[in-house]
Order: C-alpha cells, then sequence, then structure tokens
C-alpha cells in the first residue's frame, strides 16, 4: 500500500466552509466519485482541516499512479462535474502549479517503525 498526504485551501468563508464540509459529511459524497476513487486504486481518503487548510490522506494500492487517476478523471464526465462543484469552494496553495488543486506534500519526519 502506498500512502500521500496532499494540502490544499478552502476559500476563507465560513459558509462556503460549512457547504464544502456538507458535500463531504457521511454519506453526502457522490457515489459515483467514490467509486471512481476504488476504480483508481484509492483504498481509504481522509480529509481534514484547520482554519481554512485542508490536508488530505490517501491510501492506494502499490500500483497507483496520480498520471493514471489523471486520465481516468478526464475520460468520467461525472469527475468533471463533482471537480467544477468543489472548484467554487477551493483555492490553490500560492506556491502551487497553474491548475493545480491538491499539492502533494514531501514527508519530513517519521517517528517509529
Amino acid at each position: 500500500m502506498k500512502r500521500f498526504c496532499l494540502a490544499l485551501d478552502l476559500i476563507d468563508d465560513p459558509e462556503s466552509i460549512k457547504k464544502y464540509e456538507a458535500h463531504h459529511a457521511p454519506g453526502a459524497a457522490w457515489p459515483e466519485v467514490t467509486q471512481h476513487d476504488i476504480d483508481c486504486g484509492i483504498l481509504n481518503i481522509e480529509i481534514f482541516r484547520t482554519g481554512n487548510r485542508m490536508f488530505m490522506i490517501l491510501e492506494t494500492v502499490d500500483e497507483f499512479t496520480f498520471e493514471k487517476k489523471a486520465e481516468m478523471d478526464a475520460a468520467n464526465p461525472i469527475i468533471a462535474k463533482w471537480e467544477e462543484l468543489m472548484l467554487g469552494f477551493q483555492q490553490p496553495l500560492p506556491w502551487a502549479k497553474p491548475g493545480e488543486k491538491w499539492v502533494l506534500m514531501d514527508r519530513i519526519f517519521k517517528s517509529g517503525l
């Protein structure tokens, strides 16, 4: 299993953040989107928030690549609709590349085995 950590900011507006979180409440995410994630090789997703900064942990199959997921995303019109909806709540990190939303984080410390 692989694990990736990514970050993204939300638009810093309490009402907007509330709506974004409502889309991610248990049972609220579109089932086509969650199934698509599974089909892409994502085993588990967790998203955490502090203020308007979000942190996401992806746990994936060993064969997972972001390139393959991007290809699968581009071929799925439901994912395009979901991403368009989410874009209304999100803003890129200041150091994100053009068009980049979630930015892959580098691990700088690990404790334990």
